[in-house]
């Protein structure tokens, strides 16, 4: 009884960790404007939608919200697109050296970004892509790639080897028996994935702060640093703006949270 009112206590402690900032941010864009920088109280006394109004009304927010949808969206599909055939290569075909190719893709997250950032820009600019949503798509996905090759090459891995020798042995090619047997059978993996890509281009700042100019291309975390003004920062649609876009997050993870777990872990164990 002890021992589960301690594994219940823990849990909650989590929860509440984890959830807190988001309510906090919840919370405070429903505050008026004069609660703002005083404590107490913590609940508004009398909520007011202003702030997501405010959020809207000056500036291309929905637009924001577009381009950060086709970015994460393009990524996405891209990074699991190249991932899959270098996973399955590495998992089922004779490549030489395939730990040391592993070990190459993984070295790729050691680097900083920040340390990337200038011959990217340049590499960007002689290309004429500066401002465009291609180029946000194509360096995002330079640095997922990493992370979907490693766990894609594992969900590979998993699915018996036999399945593949009988597809050969039927008169399959390789990328036949990629596409028509691991394919199906990766699905859950290639979701898990897909969601974790997402989810990071989503938030991806650097980049998009870096290589877009305009309104025409700002992702959602650059127009979230672009809020505070000269003298003013305005807590209230900081805050309003931040549950906007965590929202399609949190919905999107609710809804497939199954596969995503599933998925996860039909990679880790065998």
């Amino acid at each position: 009884m002890i021992r589960r009112a301690a594994l219940w206590g823990a849990m909650l402690l989590v929860l509440a960790w984890s959830l807190g900032p988001f309510l906090w941010q919840g919370l405070t864009s429903l505050k008026p404007t004069g609660e703002l920088s005083r404590l107490p109280p913590i609940l508004p006394t009398a909520p007011t939608l202003d702030h997501y109004r405010g959020v809207f009304e000056g500036r291309p927010f929905a637009r924001y919200l577009l381009n950060s949808a086709a970015v994460a969206g393009g990524t996405t599909l891209l990074a699991l697109a190249v991932g899959s055939l270098a996973a399955f290569a590495l998992a089922r075909l004779p490549v030489p050296g395939r730990r040391l190719i592993l070990g190459l893709f993984l070295s790729i997250t050691m680097f900083p970004p920040i340390a990337t950032v200038s011959p990217l820009y340049l590499g960007v600019r002689a290309l004429g892509l500066r401002d465009t949503l291609f180029a946000l798509i194509v360096v995002d996905t330079t640095f997922a790639l990493p992370l979907a090759v490693w766990v894609l090459t594992g969900f590979f891995r998993e699915i018996p080897e036999d399945l593949h020798r009988a597809a050969r042995v039927d008169g399959c090619t390789p990328f036949q028996a990629f596409r028509r047997v691991h394919l199906p059978l990766a699905a859950p993996g290639l979701f898990a994935t897909g969601i974790l890509v997402f989810i990071a281009a989503w938030n991806e700042l650097l980049f998009a702060l870096t290589f877009t100019a305009t309104d025409r291309s700002r992702t959602v975390p650059v127009a979230l640093a672009l809020f505070p003004g000269l003298h003013e920062v305005p807590w209230g649609e900081i805050a309003a703006a931040s549950v906007i876009v965590t929202i399609p997050l949190v919905v999107l993870v609710l809804l497939f949270q199954r596969r995503i777990v599933s998925g996860l872990l039909s990679g880790a164990v065998k």
